[in-house]
């Protein structure tokens, strides 16, 4: 059960189904500065309060608006889910982040990598910046405890983009 720590704590125990978020790069920077200082938010507090400052983001990148990023990202993930690394149960593209819910076969840092760096070559391609950072190193990870969290975390994912 692999524990590490950055600015987001992720915890994942292996064969658990989990609940990332990616932002891009340069999305509300905010977030970051006021969870460093910010001991009381935690795990569903502290999630719930990233989403909501990314939903609400009046600055920064929204690449993901551009359908045709946001298809380059449900390719990544796609291909990554079809080279046996995870099992894609569900993902919500945003305008500035992405939420996949997915069942990892190899370690997270591989399948991140995979999705991430392939949508990031592409996107960048598109949009004409190259060699420019496209996703925020970091993600926060959510591990899905129980049948009713996984639920739970289907039905939030079907209604975001509502």
């Amino acid at each position: 059960m692999p524990y590490y720590e950055r600015n987001l704590p992720p915890w994942l125990p292996e064969g658990k189904n989990l609940f990332v978020t990616w932002r891009l790069y340069g999305s509300p920077a905010v977030i970051v500065a006021t969870l460093r200082k910010t001991d009381d938010l935690k795990d569903g507090k502290r999630f719930r309060f990233i989403d909501r400052e990314l939903d609400g983001a009046a600055f920064g990148p929204v690449w993901l608006r551009d359908p045709r990023m946001a298809k380059i990202v449900v390719a990544a993930m796609d291909a990554v889910a079809h080279a046996g690394l995870c099992l894609l149960h569900a993902f919500v593209v945003m305008p500035n982040h992405v939420h996949p819910r997915l069942e990892p076969k190899v370690d997270l840092k591989r399948i991140t990598r995979g999705i991430k760096g392939r949508s990031a070559r592409a996107c960048n391609l598109a949009l004409k910046r190259t060699g420019e950072r496209f996703w925020q190193e970091e993600s926060c990870d959510h591990w899905i405890r129980n049948s009713s969290s996984f639920e739970k975390i289907r039905t939030y994912i079907e209604r975001k983009p509502v």
